[in-house]
């Protein structure tokens, strides 16, 4: 969640930690802090350019630690924000993730004198290894690090051992970049792009030590030695730039038809109608005799899971089960040998549904991956899987990943139907239909300026509730997801069908709702749900296929559509919702690139 930049090398490193920190920003903050052996500890609260403010003069050095923070234990303050350390100021620590016998290593602590200044179980971590440190850093950590139970991912130094930096990884990502000039080390590889594509991702219960000419990758619990070769990270600089849009969000949405060539490039037969996935071929055989599938993901990747569901189920008949990976990981899970795993994940980070994976390897489950950022843990984890190849996403909230997470599952669709009774000419409809999708969706972001004068006259309502039937049922809990995310608005995702058994009793004038309505087979009802929504004088907003003049006479405001294949027709309704819940954001006037409270990778429980 939080962010971790450090370097040591020849460099001044206070302007590269300010910039790595910026880089880190869109994955959720509310402190800053950097370390500097020859000069000190700088910390604030609030933007990174309140931290460069308070940096007034040169800082000499050429290593440090830097850190972003986003609070869990203890309110952001000065004195919560990281760097962190010991009693003597020996030991600087940044740290991502939880502690979760703080309170006991605190109490033990204070039996030997140690006190306190924060509410941190960060600052319970630093001061153990302060106790520990007798002169080298990497074994005092190593110690202390024995005796914890939790989730890290962190960055330790010392005034003492100014030209080394100590990074551990449990749960929460660490990778180091080997530089031209010096090494580097964050919590996501983005970071790395300005200096180095060249990276190594520490895996759970790795420690690693780096120099400015150097590196070296260890096991904590048994000090045996790791050789780990560098990867290539595909990603350059110029993706995450705005390249003249307002926002990365903006950006990030205009970007769905580029995302969809990218995520089926080379990967569709379309005179067979089969789809080829590479990381699935290991699999294939076992995927075609399954007699379940399990879904887990946690936010968008939960609701394009469930698209997956209906779309896998409908089109290639295989019986599929949708989690909350959060749920999932304490549910009883009923062996079946004839069952797999597949999690989803934009970052390949996710906490929860990392610890879903680990709970169906323990039955002995087949475990498969949809990610997006390559070298992840997820990745790295799963018998087999997919990756996105979206590209960066810096927005908080999940646009172009949820898009390519749409378009994976339906090439899965595609490759597992056609494994099982999905007929030729049924495989070559679908596939000829995602080939043109991307310039069908051209065409839907042509619609751009009339979306943002519908979201303005929408963007002072306090409640709203997104309704849809089948395909577009998670596409409306995906919309109202996105519309509480940017804009703050309670709203909630119903299958249409639901309404009249609760929710409909809060519909009045000042309660609007957002009707999906596509002329598909399920459209007479819908069509009966919207005029169930008028007659209690409710405003809609309906997204309808082009040339639709019934529903266009029953409703406030409405937004025709292309009319596709549909399989892929909720991946189309879904770019208008995302356009629609950014410009009601921009309406109300909030930072939609950074929602207060989000971060975007969620690596603790």
């Amino acid at each position: 969640m939080c962010g971790i930049f450090g370097y040591v090398g020849t460099r001044t490193a206070e302007p590269l930690l300010l910039e790595g920190l910026r880089t880190l920003e869109y994955r959720g903050y509310d402190s800053a802090g950097i370390y500097v052996p020859e000069y000190g500890a700088v910390k604030a609260v609030g933007p990174i350019d309140a931290l460069a403010a308070k940096l007034t003069e040169p800082v000499p050095g050429t290593s440090g630690i830097a850190h972003t923070r986003w609070a869990t234990h203890g309110e952001p303050t000065e004195a919560n924000a990281h760097p962190h350390q010991d009693m003597s100021g020996g030991v600087w620590l940044v740290h991502n993730g939880i502690v979760e016998n703080y309170q006991e290593l605190r109490d033990g602590l204070k039996m030997q004198g140690v006190s306190f200044t924060s509410e941190t179980d960060t600052e319970v971590l630093v001061k153990l290894i302060g106790t520990l440190y007798k002169g080298d850093i990497a074994d005092a950590v190593t110690n202390a690090l024995a005796q914890v139970r939790g989730a890290y991912g962190l960055a330790v130094m010392s005034p003492r051992e100014p030209d080394r930096i100590v990074v551990a990884r449990m749960g929460s990502p660490i990778v180091l970049g080997l530089g031209t000039d010096g090494n580097f080390v964050a919590s996501d590889p983005s970071a790395l792009l300005a200096h180095t594509k060249d990276v190594i991702y520490l895996d759970d219960g790795e420690l690693a030590v780096i120099t400015a000419d150097s590196h070296a990758v260890r096991t904590i619990s048994t000090a045996e030695q790791r050789e780990k070769r560098p990867e290539r990270i595909e990603w350059d600089v110029e993706a995450m730039k705005k390249d003249g849009f307002a926002h990365y969000m903006e950006k990030e949405i205009f970007e769905a038809p580029q995302v969809i060539e990218n995520t089926l490039r080379g990967r569709l037969i379309t005179e067979k109608g089969r789809a080829k996935l590479g990381g699935m071929e290991s699999v294939l055989d076992e995927l075609s005799r399954l007699n379940r599938l399990q879904l887990v993901g946690c936010g968008s990747a939960y609701y394009a899971s469930e698209v997956g569901r209906y779309w896998l189920e409908e089109y290639a008949g295989l019986p599929v089960e949708v989690e909350l990976a959060s749920e999932y990981r304490y549910k009883r899970n009923l062996p079946d040998t004839k069952s797999a795993l597949l999690a989803v994940s934009q970052s390949g980070e996710t906490a929860d549904t990392r610890a879903c994976i680990q709970k169906a390897k323990e039955h002995d489950l087949t475990t498969l991956g949809v990610v997006n950022a390559v070298g992840s843990t997820i990745a790295r984890e799963t018998d087999a899987g997919v990756y996105n190849h979206a590209g960066p996403e810096i927005a908080v909230a999940s646009t172009k990943a949820f898009i390519s997470q749409l378009t994976v599952f339906a090439l899965l669709t595609l490759l597992i139907g056609r494994s099982r009774d999905m007929t030729q000419a049924d495989g070559q409809a679908i596939a000829r239909a995602l080939e043109e999708l991307p310039g069908v969706l051209q065409s839907v972001l042509k619609q751009a300026p009339k979306l943002q004068q519908v979201a303005e006259r929408y963007a002072d309502y306090r409640d709203t509730i997104f309704i849809g039937r089948k395909f577009h049922t998670p596409i409306a809990h995906e919309g109202a997801l996105k519309l509480k995310e940017v804009a703050y608005i309670h709203a909630e995702g119903y299958a249409g069908g639901e309404l009249k058994h609760g929710p409909i009793a809060m519909l009045d004038e000042q309660f609007p709702v957002i009707a999906m309505a596509p002329q598909d087979d399920v459209y007479e009802k819908m069509v009966s749900n919207i005029a169930e929504v008028k007659a209690r004088k409710a405003p809609v907003l309906a997204f309808v296929s082009e040339g639709d003049t019934e529903v266009a006479q029953l409703v406030d405001d409405v937004i025709e559509l292309p009319r596709v294949h549909p399989l892929v027709q909720p991946i189309v309704s879904t770019v208008p919702l995302h356009l629609l819940a950014y410009y009601v954001g921009i309406a109300k006037g909030y930072d939609v690139d950074k929602p207060r409270n989000l971060a975007k990778s969620v690596t603790v429980e």
